[in-house]
């Protein structure tokens, strides 16, 4: 019955259903993309030829088709999942043209009438034909509940994997069911208190185990593993700014292929529809540093002063920074205030990251350090300033080889942009200003034919600043850039 409540108790003459798990000796390996490794030690016990064993307490998104079990001396016939499993609106559904027992009770005397019913239909709603009269049950408030004469063969209590199986010789042995299940998830969330006195931070790192099941995995060894395999599609640096500099530390952690192992240092139960935090990562006392930084377009202008962003910089090495490769997750930043108690300033999400690497998060943005970015002014340039011609040596076919002198004229232009920077703040600073889109046309000859302040070249497409900004002062950046366009 879709949406609709069963208004009714059931009633199950002589059932009754083990609360325990049927599990062995489990084991889960979790991915990022909502799979999981289930692997089920269970002693069995067979006799010599066909036999049909049950395995209750499967995971109920179990992919059928991934199913190996492991067993000396026995090979597998067939299998069957059976997840329709036993509910009140299941075991209602299932009596669609079965007899039933409706048993009233009068709410004045308590005393109990019963009718047998047959069931005609179960959709949003019960209809019942008792005699010949027809009749809807419904949901009125008075005492009333069904009595099933048994149970449908096909309903199970708990998630169920059957299988037939060819033994070679009888007895107890133990046997392993791996399967892949959806409904298992991790993820990983940081936690950082950044000591801006100190420059440094206390990181705690946290993984959340999620399972969407309603089956119970018991005192499970569980490994977790930063990556989708089968997924081939490039992923993001989310969260990461631009100078984030690439690990080439090798983390002192197992590897499964090109990914990385993080087992739980201890069996845990991961009970259906919960979720569960254990801590993987706890270091102090890491060195960081906050870098204010500010971006702008293709030689863009602002008519409004532009806050800067806030990045906090530290590092995953080995020495001198977490010590760790890193899974992807959220990390959350905080900092002491007066009183010192830790307030919340920012958070932003990494995507899984090699030790060695140099981290730059952005958490937010500086109102009080703001840049305004202007075009001073833009002019064409002469072409004597640049190259007007070039030679070319040609060889064709056994002919003596010639030089071909091809002149041509380009159109070039010199824009003037000048960077307002401005700190109200009552320390000196330090800002980053990057000019982005220098490469916009592909041509790969853009020239900076005049700086103020020394910049670096961090690619084809972008220059980087480092411009001291004194306490509530300002300091002017002004450059020049030659371009085609």
């Amino acid at each position: 019955m879709r949406g609709w409540i069963v208004p009714f108790i059931m009633l199950l003459p002589g059932a009754a259903f083990a609360q325990s798990s049927a599990q062995g000796d489990v084991s889960v390996t979790i991915y990022n993309n909502d799979q999981a490794l289930v692997q089920d030690t269970r002693q069995i016990n067979l006799v010599r030829g066909v036999n049909r064993h049950e395995f209750p307490d499967v995971s109920d998104s179990i992919r059928p088709e991934t199913v190996r079990l492991s067993i000396a001396d026995a090979a597998i016939i067939e299998q069957n999942f059976d997840y329709d499993l036993l509910s009140p609106s299941a075991l209602i559904e299932k009596a669609v043209g079965q007899t039933i027992t409706i048993v009233r009770t009068n709410p004045a005397t308590g005393a109990e009438t019963r009718e047998r019913a047959k069931v005609l239909a179960s959709n949003d709603g019960v209809v019942l034909q008792i005699g010949n009269a027809i009749e809807v049950l419904r949901d009125d408030g008075l005492p009333v509940r069904v009595v099933y004469d048994s149970l449908p063969p096909n309903l199970r209590a708990r998630p169920t994997l059957s299988i037939s199986l060819d033994s070679k010789t009888p007895g107890p042995r133990p046997g392993t069911l791996s399967y892949l299940t959806r409904g298992l998830g991790w993820n990983a969330d940081y936690v950082a208190l950044f000591d801006e006195a100190k420059s440094t931070i206390d990181v705690q790192g946290w993984v959340t185990l999620r399972n969407n099941n309603h089956v119970a995995f018991a005192n499970a060894e569980t490994t977790l593993v930063a990556g989708a395999p089968g997924e081939g599609g490039r992923r993001g640096r989310a969260g990461i700014a631009p100078g984030t500099l690439p690990g080439t530390e090798s983390a002192a952690r197992q590897r499964l292929g090109d990914f990385c192992l993080y087992p739980i240092d201890r069996r845990v139960t991961i009970a259906p529809n919960q979720q569960k935090q254990v801590s993987f990562l706890s270091v102090g006392g890491v060195p960081a540093k906050k870098i204010y930084r500010f971006a702008n377009g293709w030689l863009g202008a602002h008519n409004e002063p532009m806050s800067t962003q806030t990045v906090l910089s530290f590092s995953s090495s080995r020495n001198g920074g977490l010590g760790d490769a890193l899974p992807a997750g959220t990390v959350r930043v905080y900092i002491r205030d007066a009183k010192g108690q830790p307030q919340f300033i920012g958070e932003n999400r990494i995507d899984h990251t090699p030790m060695g690497t140099t981290l730059a998060i952005p958490t937010g943005e500086a109102f009080d350090i703001k840049v305004k970015p202007t075009v001073e002014k833009r002019q064409t340039i002469k072409s004597d300033e640049w190259e007007r011609g070039a030679k070319y040596r040609i060889t064709v076919g056994n002919r003596p080889p010639k030089v071909v002198t091809i002149d041509y004229t380009v159109t070039y232009y010199r824009t003037s942009m000048s960077y307002t920077v401005t700190n109200a703040r009552p320390e000196p600073v330090t800002v980053e200003i990057e000019q982005a889109g220098l490469d916009r046309g592909g041509w790969e000859d853009t020239r900076v034919s005049h700086e103020s302040i020394p910049g670096e070249q961090r690619s084809l497409d972008e220059r980087v600043w480092q411009v001291t900004v004194p306490a509530n002062g300002q300091t002017v950046l002004t450059a020049d850039f030659d371009t085609r366009y």
